[in-house]
């Protein structure tokens, strides 16, 4: 009896391990189907994968080359959908490791050694998909061409991009995040002719570039404008109304004065948060209604009056409930000459306030 019982639970801890055996396979083709790949696809993805990557099964659209040491790029397979090659030493982005790779969506360069000369013609625009581009920390001087009219999603920061060449955007409907943080860029380089194309921007990033002059160009619906760490001493009048959008400014670390800040020139009500830190102003500018956060730590200014600043009259606000009422919620003065305590008048225009730092 001890014997039959022995064989028994042996059957049945057999069937058991083939039943979870099979539940394995059965999750592991759920999640390649999950990814709208073909038996024979997934088959001759994972066979062709380049022996210095790695392809996980469980995700074959993903070729993984990253922290490889790699000099150049192997030959991709015909599947792949996202493609890490970030810190390599490679220096050419060259089309013969991409010809069969036209399904891209996902292309990630990051610190590599490309250069300008490097990016071989029609590697990128051979790749109707190509929605995200990363290409930070790389040696090129100018931004690449030709790009694919799909991509939505563009980084090039910390390169040593001084030009932007005339119509390099054009077609670029679905571009709406463009990343030039820390490059060599100049007020001519960033203009209308270099800018068309971009219709559909929201986010550009123009920080620590070497710009002595607020950019001209820029598409009517970006959202999000960064220009930190510029060399900005003036904002011209009236120059955020071809921004109608524009609810993130950032302005940190530039050479803003207030001879060069006309008073109003932020009264838009599309802004929500207002970045002046660490700036050269003496006084605080018109405060927009609809504005949430206000940033003028580090800067000049000696005193804050709400007569000046509210965008409002107090007498029009003794409603509590009134539509009318600013919204500012947060208010950065530190660094500034400023003694508290803050005026009355100012705590009365600016009733949501409940942070003011100082």
């Amino acid at each position: 009896m001890q014997t039959s019982h022995t064989c028994s639970g042996s059957r049945f801890g057999g069937k058991m391990a083939l039943l979870l055996g099979l539940l394995c396979t059965l999750c592991l083709v759920g999640q390649v189907l999950g990814q709208d790949i073909t038996h024979e696809e997934y088959l001759a993805q994972i066979q062709a994968c380049p022996r210095e990557c790695s392809c996980p099964p469980n995700f074959p659209r993903a070729v993984y080359c990253d922290n490889k040491g790699l000099k150049s790029i192997p030959k991709i397979p015909p599947h792949t959908w996202y493609l890490y090659l970030q810190n390599n030493l490679i220096e050419v982005l060259s089309a013969d490791a991409l010809r069969n790779a036209t399904q891209l969506r996902w292309l990630n360069l990051n610190r590599n050694k490309i250069t300008s000369e490097g990016v071989e013609e029609g590697v990128l625009s051979t790749k109707p998909n190509l929605a995200h581009l990363y290409m930070d920390d790389n040696l090129l001087s100018s931004v690449p061409s030709a790009l694919p009219a799909s991509l939505e999603s563009l980084r090039l920061s910390r390169n040593r991009i001084s030009k932007i060449p005339p119509g390099v955007f054009i077609g670029l409907d679905k571009l709406n995040l463009l990343d030039l943080q820390a490059n060599k860029l100049m007020d001519d380089a960033v203009t209308e002719v270099s800018l068309k194309g971009l219709n559909n921007l929201v986010q550009i990033n123009l920080a620590k570039n070497q710009l002595n002059s607020m950019p001209i160009g820029l598409p009517p619906t970006t959202t999000q404008l960064f220009l930190d760490d510029n060399n900005i001493e003036k904002i011209p009048a009236g120059y955020f109304k071809g921004l109608p959008k524009v609810a993130f400014l950032r302005l940190n670390y530039n050479k803003l004065g207030s001879s060069g800040v006309p008073r109003d020139v932020f009264n838009v009500s599309s802004i929500l948060d207002l970045q002046l830190s660490h700036n050269q102003l003496t006084e605080v500018p018109l405060i927009p209604a609809g504005l949430e956060h206000l940033h003028l730590d580090h800067n000049n200014i000696k005193s804050v009056s709400g007569a000046n600043i509210c965008p409002v009259a107090v007498e029009a606000m003794e409603d509590s409930s009134n539509e009318s009422v600013p919204r500012l919620r947060y208010l950065r003065l530190d660094g500034n000459d400023i003694k508290p305590p803050i005026p009355r008048d100012v705590i009365l225009c600016f009733r949501l306030l409940t942070s003011i730092v100082i």
